[in-house]
């Protein structure tokens, strides 16, 4: 059985997709409402070999007008949980619903106390 797993970032890259799954993933369009973007700084140095990037977009709560675009992937349950691997403790997996009407895994931002 597949999972959904929105992103809004680096796991939309194509040599992230190979070096966190092994092949490249098929998405669709789609939207997060609710949420707004913001970026957060990367310093695991596995992370930032895949990605390239230091910086990297992260969700936070936002209004009910603000949106975020990206792209629902179907992934496996052994993808996914190569994907919590792949993000660091900066975010954590929730599931929620996407403009489309599909219920997805997506990383947000971790609330830190």
């Amino acid at each position: 059985m597949s999972e959904l797993l929105f992103s809004y970032g680096t796991l939309q890259q194509e040599d992230v997709q190979m070096a966190s799954f092994g092949r490249l993933l098929t998405g669709r369009p789609d939207v997060l409402v609710g949420w707004r973007q913001e970026m957060v700084e990367i310093t695991d140095p596995e992370v930032l070999a895949r990605s390239g990037k230091a910086m990297h977009p992260i969700l936070i709560p936002g209004r009910k007008d603000d949106s975020v675009d990206g792209t629902v992937f179907e992934v496996t349950a052994e993808e996914l949980a190569a994907a919590d691997r792949y993000e660091v403790s900066d975010y954590t997996r929730v599931a929620a619903p996407l403009k489309s009407g599909v219920i997805a895994w997506v990383y947000v931002g971790s609330r830190k106390e």
